[in-house]
């Protein structure tokens, strides 16, 4: 099985750090993110990559190369202009049509997920998105009608809400409604919940960050001290 790695954004949210460094070259604890995204992966049995670069894409492609020296097979589907999500994933077509399923990943998440949880899934759908438990950014207080605190402060719980984790598990026929440009969760998604062709699979108390600013950065240590360990 493949997994494909979507790795060809700008990262803009993240400058000035990754003005000459793509996004997922960014260090985490002494790795680059994808390499702890192929490690991730890699711990359940998957070891062939196609990854989707754009933006400094050479970069990616001097760190990681022919996937060697993970212990992996990598293969690149490039895009000389920005395709969305959707776009790119289109765009690396004749990599994939071969494959009966494969995982895609977006190139700024890290989690101890287990992504072959999905493809059990598959054969009810078209695709499934692994949803993760939405953790509050504050610690949360409760109190009764008398606005007297009625239990301990609980700080950053996970709410009751969940959210995309940016991981997915998707059957060949995806290509029929992937757009040439434009993104998975405008286009694609949408389309495919009208034909009641995908589904969710949630994850509990599992580790996971999508890096998008620098205090991400920071908190993804925590993630990747358990990928370490589970590793």
């Amino acid at each position: 099985m493949k997994a494909v790695l979507l790795a060809g954004g700008f990262g803009k949210r993240l400058r000035p750090l990754t003005e000459n460094l793509p996004k997922p070259l960014l260090d985490v604890a002494g790795k680059p993110i994808i390499v702890w995204q192929i490690e991730w992966l890699k711990s359940f049995g998957i070891r062939e990559f196609v990854v989707c670069a754009g933006y400094l894409r050479e970069k990616i492609i001097e760190v990681l190369g022919s996937g060697s020296k993970l212990g992996v097979k990598i293969g690149y589907s490039v895009e000389d202009e920005p395709l969305g999500t959707g776009g790119a994933l289109k765009n690396g077509e004749h990599i994939l049509k071969s494959d009966k399923s494969f995982i895609v990943v977006n190139g700024d998440v890290l989690t101890t997920l287990n992504p072959l949880k999905m493809i059990e899934v598959l054969d009810e759908c078209i695709a499934c998105i692994a949803l993760t438990r939405l953790p509050s950014p504050y610690g949360i207080v409760e109190f009764d009608e008398k606005t007297l605190i009625v239990r301990k402060f609980t700080e950053k719980p996970q709410l009751p809400n969940y959210i995309n984790a940016g991981v997915y598990a998707f059957t060949s026929e995806i290509f029929k409604y992937l757009p040439d440009s434009g993104d998975l969760e405008r286009v694609t998604f949408p389309l495919l919940v009208e034909k009641n062709a995908i589904k969710a699979v949630p994850y509990d108390n599992e580790e996971w960050i999508s890096i998008d600013s620098h205090k991400d950065l920071e908190e993804a240590k925590k993630v990747v001290k358990h990928l370490h360990e589970r590793g």
